[in-house]
């Protein structure tokens, strides 16, 4: 998806800001000069190389340096604790680290020839198999694992995204998350291709601050009723429309949106299958080129498993690292679950699939793993709840006797073995998990939990 040899070539035509970042502001030719710089310093086919700067200005100059030298970037959060990156590149295995500045072009600018030598160059020449981007699912914990994307897969997507979604050249956009989230980081990258100033944000503050020099926004529900909220509270904002993915929007959200006036266009899609639908405030149709497919799931007449077929979906993950996202010929899914009736699509949460809360990602075997050893547990089921302002919670379903008191034991497992975001807020009992050929029925499971059946009940 990285669009090096591109921004390389419109290069003696942008000469205005192109990314501004809590480090400072770089236009279009100090991007591409630093680009050359850094892919000078990697060499020619660097392999996989992690990219784990706090800086996203950085860290979008170090990832398009890494498609220029004909290399995978793996875009990594600076923020994680030593344990998690460890983890993550003893899992992955890249092949180097950039967790130091790459070196930027010499002050002013390189000279005239260097700069003319930087597109054609000795750079590998781009094509639509190559896989110049790997990267997590925003804020993606537990066992590490990373979507490989080829070029075509995300950047043949440019026109169409521009044409929903975009904002228009020469406008603003702001990008309040971290740029190791697939969402902030495709948007960034979009941007560039389209002419649009990306303006990142470290804080909440900072945001609020942001919104009145910015046109558009592009975010995670949470953080855009946050945005809303401060503009009916009086901040300042020159925001005239908000794009809007990860989770269902909250009737709540759209009416503060609608009362400030400012359009919002929402999209359901995941860092697997990229965009898969889109909402313009008649409900979630399907993105240009893609197909869904509802499929039955067994003892949930209303529900089903959405399938997708397009040319935007991953291939597979880094290293062949397993995880929710599965093939059946040129269908993909990762398990999202779906109403069968009307035309729009009504998403009900992740089955088999991972849950989305507040912008990261749970894989529930990771939590399931951590909490079955708990004495007294037969067996246990990790689904997502919908949730207002989170997009989804953690809920754990837990198989045992009637009558355990098992919550303690439970909560000291989670506190001790996984991470705060993986943590369950609701828990469980049932006197037997429904299971298809001796599997969970996981999508049953969360339907459970959705309707409130009378088979669970409150964990002591």
């Amino acid at each position: 998806m990285p669009i090096a040899h591109q921004l390389l070539a419109l290069r003696a035509e942008l000469s205005r800001p192109s990314l501004r970042g809590p480090g400072g502001d770089r236009t279009s030719h100090e991007v591409a000069d630093d680009v050359v710089a850094g892919a000078r310093a990697l060499g020619l086919s660097p392999g996989t190389v992690a990219v784990a700067l706090a800086d996203p200005v950085d860290a979008l100059v170090a990832l398009l340096a890494v498609d220029l030298a004909g290399g995978t970037g793996l875009m990594c959060d600076a923020a994680w604790p030593p344990a998690q990156r460890s983890e993550v590149l003893a899992t992955l295995r890249p092949d180097a680290v950039v967790d130091v500045a790459l070196p930027r072009a010499s002050a002013g600018g390189r000279a005239a020839d260097e700069r003319a030598d930087g597109a054609a160059g000795p750079w590998p020449r781009p094509a639509p198999d190559d896989v110049p981007w790997a990267g997590f699912s925003a804020g993606a914990t537990g066992r590490p694992r990373a979507v490989e994307r080829t070029r075509a897969s995300w950047t043949d997507s440019f026109a169409h995204v521009t044409a929903v979604l975009g904002a228009p050249p020469g406008s603003r956009l702001l990008l309040p998350g971290p740029v190791s989230s697939s969402l902030y980081c495709f948007a960034a990258l979009h941007a560039l291709a389209d002419g649009v100033e990306a303006c990142f944000t470290a804080t909440a503050a900072d945001a609020v601050t942001s919104l009145a020099r910015c046109d558009v926004v592009h975010t995670v529900p949470s953080v855009a009723h946050d945005l809303l909220s401060a503009i009916g509270a009086g901040a300042p904002s020159s925001v005239s429309r908000m794009i809007v993915g990860g989770a269902a929007l909250t009737p709540e959200t759209r009416d503060l949106a609608a009362s400030h006036g400012v359009p919002l266009v929402a999209y359901y899609g995941a860092a697997e299958l990229s965009f898969v639908a889109v909402d313009s405030g008649a409900g979630l149709y399907p993105f240009p080129g893609v197909e869904i497919d509802r499929r039955p799931v067994v003892g949930a007449p209303h529900l089903a498993e959405a399938w997708v077929r397009s040319p935007w979906t991953a291939r597979r993950y880094l290293r062949g690292v397993r995880g929710p996202l599965v093939h059946d010929g040129d269908w993909a899914s990762v398990g999202d679950l779906v109403e069968t009736d009307g035309q729009a699509l009504r998403l009900r949460g992740r089955g088999e699939g991972a849950i989305t809360t507040n912008g990261a990602t749970v894989v529930p075997e990771d939590v399931e793993a951590a909490l079955r050893p708990v004495p007294g547990v037969r067996d246990v089921a990790v689904v997502g709840a919908p949730h207002r302002r989170h997009g989804s919670v953690v809920v754990a379903v837990v198989e045992c006797e009637p009558g355990s008191m098992l919550r303690g034991q439970l909560a000291r497992a989670a506190r001790s073995g996984l991470d705060p975001v993986q943590r369950p807020a609701r828990w469980y009992a049932v006197s037997s998990l429904p299971r298809v050929h001796g599997k969970i029925a996981r999508g049953l499971v969360s339907a459970w939990v959705q309707d409130d059946v009378p088979e669970l009940s409150v964990l002591a």
